[in-house]
């Protein structure tokens, strides 16, 4: 085996290894702020003041993304049902997907994206001046103060975010249904019940949650290592939002699997 070879199979075998490091460092850091998250004092000033700064860095991207994007669904549904001559369950079609894949997708990325990179700078930094070697030897747990606060605020403020996405895309679909392709406004609100049902809305909620837990664990644990600085503390940020996207895309795949293998269908 040439040399070459050599040092590629060692990169790889490098990458590898230090991929599964990290990934089970992460899965200790779930378990760590699960265990905290019952440990008292709870650090309920901490948790107030990061639900209300990420619901204020969210709300209004939320709300201006989720507007397109209903509009977007009803006129694609409302296109392809009309193509099919089903035109009595475009609004059926358009809350299914809303509901069920829009909402909880545009809220995990608002999260992350804004939320997630937000938490990430903010650990960093801390990190970087020292100030969590600092608390570790007054005898303060880190995860307890500042993770665990930060991480169920971000819970919170996720699925409150995706109740608030399914109420402005369903009614971005409904306008631009009624107005732009001259739909029926009693046909589009009747139809609602026809392919739709409440668990849409119960695993909805729970994909908010997982995913607000998965963002704000990943932005966290970077947070809590960044290397090289200041510099490392953008990279640190980077990172966390690129593996947020990639981890939220896999388990919205795995519980919606689960959910439709559970849950049949309405009229199956």
């Amino acid at each position: 085996m040439s040399g070459a070879t050599t040092r590629g199979v060692d990169r790889v075998t490098q990458a590898g290894t230090s991929a599964l490091t990290q990934t089970g460092n992460i899965v200790q850091l779930f378990v760590d702020v699960a265990r905290q998250s019952v440990v008292r004092p709870f650090q309920l000033r901490e948790f107030i003041q990061q639900a209300w700064f990420i619901a204020s860095v969210t709300i209004l991207p939320t709300a201006l993304v989720a507007i397109p994007f209903g509009a977007i669904v009803s006129l694609q549904t409302g296109s392809l049902i009309k193509q099919l001559g089903a035109e009595s369950f475009t609004g059926a079609a358009s809350v299914l997907v809303v509901v069920q894949q829009g909402a909880p997708l545009v809220t995990s990325l608002l999260i992350a994206g804004a939320a997630g990179s937000a938490v990430a700078a903010d650990i960093g930094s801390r990190t970087i001046r020292e100030e969590i070697d600092a608390m570790r030897v007054l005898g303060i747990n880190p995860i307890q103060r500042l993770v665990v606060p930060r991480v169920l605020a971000m819970i919170l403020v996720a699925a409150l975010l995706n109740g608030l996405v399914c109420v402005v895309g369903i009614g971005g679909g409904y306008f631009f249904n009624v107005v732009v392709q001259n739909g029926t406004p009693g046909a589009y609100l009747a139809s609602f019940s026809a392919l739709a049902q409440l668990p849409d809305l119960y695993v909805a909620t729970l994909k908010a949650i997982v995913f607000g837990a998965i963002a704000g664990v990943i932005a966290s644990f970077k947070g809590l290592g960044p290397k090289g600085g200041p510099k490392g503390v953008g990279e640190a940020v980077n990172q966390s939002v690129v593996i947020t996207f990639l981890l939220l895309f896999f388990a919205n795949l795995i519980i919606t699997a689960v959910y439709l293998q559970i849950v049949p269908a309405k009229g199956s």
